[in-house]
């Protein structure tokens, strides 16, 4: 790994105070457990692939862990021990890929981070880690993940492969377009599909049905996550639905997460999953509800803190899928 570039920006930069107080605003995680663990030259590029983060992460890994638990639910596989290595895989996949995407993104967007408070002592903008550097830094996470990825079945590798033009496009929809949301749904629920083929080795309706139910997921909480940064925003010119809808955006957020349950519901039906699976969906949907009607969208942090959230979504969708597999078997 490369030492990072050694402009007067060292590793503790991060940490400390700027003159306008942008640190205070900062995403950077201080005194993260898994960062002290690390060399102290390792340091920028963990964040860089926001390892002090993991919430990213588990939003990217949670699709995939949906798609394997949907296609045992639906009888399209068997439940055996290698499930859960296919969801170790993936879970290390998950972190890689983040990481890769994180790196795309903060190359992408360096010039805009350093205008940004909560962006502006990332890695790249504060000069910690040059561009060459988070290229090289990205071909290795390339490289890793597709190792990861050349351990599952022909069909799943093609899956996989085809969410490459999403994952290189995202970074760059929030010049361009206000749903910038939207291909990140697209993007990081991919997993769903991935998931599903790993173990069934097919890829029909069911788990294109789950991948849309994904997409309107990420619609919701990604816009309450855009709320963090609304003013930076306007100012510097990148779009987001938060901006979009701006005071309307709780009842868009409602409406997103209404549509997902309702996609759900018809993934599940559409396979004759046992009832049971609505006990776990309506608890995910009481969850969501409590999003859309109690977040504070003008409070950065009530913003992040319900984001960060959706984890829970995602296990609860689990437990409805294992509810189904447990009792319809």
């Amino acid at each position: 790994m490369s030492e990072p570039s050694n402009d007067g920006s060292r590793d503790d930069a991060a940490a400390e105070i700027s003159a306008d107080g942008q640190a205070s605003a900062s995403d950077i995680v201080e005194g993260s457990s898994i960062l002290r663990l690390l060399p102290a030259s390792w340091r920028p590029y963990a964040r860089l692939a926001r390892l002090d983060r993991p919430i990213g992460a588990w939003l990217l890994l949670l699709p995939c862990w949906l798609g394997l638990a949907f296609a045992v639910a639906a009888g399209a596989a068997p439940l055996t021990w290698s499930i859960f290595l296919d969801g170790a895989l993936f879970a290390v996949g998950a972190l890689l890929m983040r990481g890769a995407g994180c790196t795309i993104n903060d190359i992408a967007d360096r010039n805009f981070d350093g205008k940004v408070a909560r962006t502006a002592l990332r890695p790249i903008p504060s000069g910690q880690v040059s561009v060459r550097q988070a290229l090289v830094f990205l071909a290795g996470l390339m490289a890793l993940g597709a190792t990861v990825l050349f351990q599952f079945n022909a069909l799943t590798i093609a899956v996989g492969l085809a969410s490459l033009p999403l994952i290189v496009i995202y970074p760059f929809m929030k010049r361009i377009t206000w749903w910038p949301q939207l291909f990140l749904g697209l993007t990081f629920n991919w997993g769903a599909l991935v998931g599903w083929t790993a173990v069934a080795d097919t890829l029909p309706l069911a788990p294109i049905l789950l991948y849309i139910a994904g997409i309107f997921w990420t619609l919701g909480y990604d816009t309450i996550y855009a709320h963090q940064d609304k003013e930076d925003d306007a100012l510097v010119g990148v779009k987001s639905t938060a901006r979009l809808f701006q005071d309307g955006s709780r009842r868009w957020i409602g409406a997103f997460y209404a549509s997902m349950i309702g996609w759900i519901l018809f993934a599940g039906f559409s396979v004759g999953l046992h009832w049971t699976f609505v006990i776990g969906v309506g608890a995910a949907a009481w969850h969501l509800m409590r999003q859309a009607t109690e977040v504070d969208l003008d409070d950065p942090s009530d913003c992040l803190n319900t984001f960060k959230s959706n984890r829970d979504v995602g296990f609860l969708l689990l437990a409805a899928f294992g509810l189904a597999t447990a009792f319809g078997a």
